[in-house]
């Protein structure tokens, strides 16, 4: 998956016809994105995350790299420096953001208004995050199951953002000309318990913390269990006898303020209406004649 998103957000910094002369990737893992980018896009790029053994094992680039081992609550870079921030499922994943900005996982918050200082004006920052979808089938297997075997279910995967909570978050920050699309990738797997063995240590659980839901049961019976296996097999079971799991993915652009940068015309300054759109076609067809 990380390799995959990691592309996606390199295909986005190509579409910005720019040279960035530093960039920064947060929680940079093992260098998913850097792998796909090339100088000629950016010239110098530092690498930042928490795990050291994750940067230890970094995809080599053509790009020259600089690794450094901080905590993305408190990047350790002066306000300005960079041009260029990216993020992939790390910092900006955090599954445990809320429904309300104000609400949001403290830590997202943070490295949100982090990544703004250290940008420069007119500076772009691309992030990539799980989206409220992921896991579905998932969720709704064990949640079936245990209605069925126990009378009631909590939850057992941690909570996902909704789409219109980032535009929140990243205005909230002090980014404009806001920019959120969603994607989502299928990954097939033998069965649920192999899903749950692989998500465990991957992608859910806050990239490897444990589940942050509230009030939940600690563990689930083993009749449960196979219960939510049969149930998976037989609502999302493919013809081959695996079973699908959907990661929905959001992509964010975001821009730090400059005035050299575009600005909505001031209210009532419109020179055309909309009442005179209906009239297009009959113009133009004059214009040909």
């Amino acid at each position: 998956l990380s390799p995959q998103v990691g592309g996606r957000i390199a295909d986005r910094v190509f579409d910005i016809t720019r040279t960035f002369s530093l960039a920064l990737d947060v929680g940079s893992g093992r260098g998913y994105i850097a792998q796909h980018l090339n100088k000629e896009t950016v010239e110098k790029l530092i690498q930042v995350d928490i795990a050291e053994n994750a940067l230890k094992n970094a995809v080599e680039s053509e790009i020259p790299t600089v690794r450094v081992v901080a905590d993305e609550e408190f990047l350790p870079f002066k306000e300005d420096t960079f041009d260029l921030v990216v993020s992939s499922l790390r910092c900006c994943s955090l599954p445990c953001v809320c429904v309300l900005p104000a609400r949001c996982c403290s830590l997202t918050r943070v490295c949100v208004f982090q990544i703004h200082r250290v940008l420069q004006p007119a500076g772009v920052f691309l992030g990539a995050m799980l989206g409220g979808d992921t896991l579905y089938e998932l969720r709704c297997s064990l949640q079936l199951a245990e209605l069925e075997r126990e009378g009631g279910f909590s939850p057992h995967v941690s909570p996902f953002t909704a789409v219109a909570d980032l535009g929140h978050l990243l205005s909230r920050a002090g980014f404009n000309t806001l920019t959120v699309d969603t994607d989502e990738i299928q990954v097939n797997y033998p069965g649920l318990f192999e899903v749950m063995e692989d998500l465990q240590g991957k992608y859910i659980f806050c990239m490897g913390e444990s589940n942050c839901s509230w009030n939940r049961k600690p563990l689930l019976h083993r009749e449960t269990m196979l219960a939510a296996a049969a149930i998976y097999q037989e609502m999302y079971g493919n013809s081959d006898g695996s079973v699908p799991a959907t990661f929905q993915i959001y992509y964010m652009i975001g821009w730090k303020y400059h005035e050299s940068q575009a600005k909505p015309a001031q209210r009532g300054s419109a020179t055309v209406s909309f009442g005179d759109l209906g009239k297009i076609e009959g113009l133009l067809k004059r214009g040909k004649k």
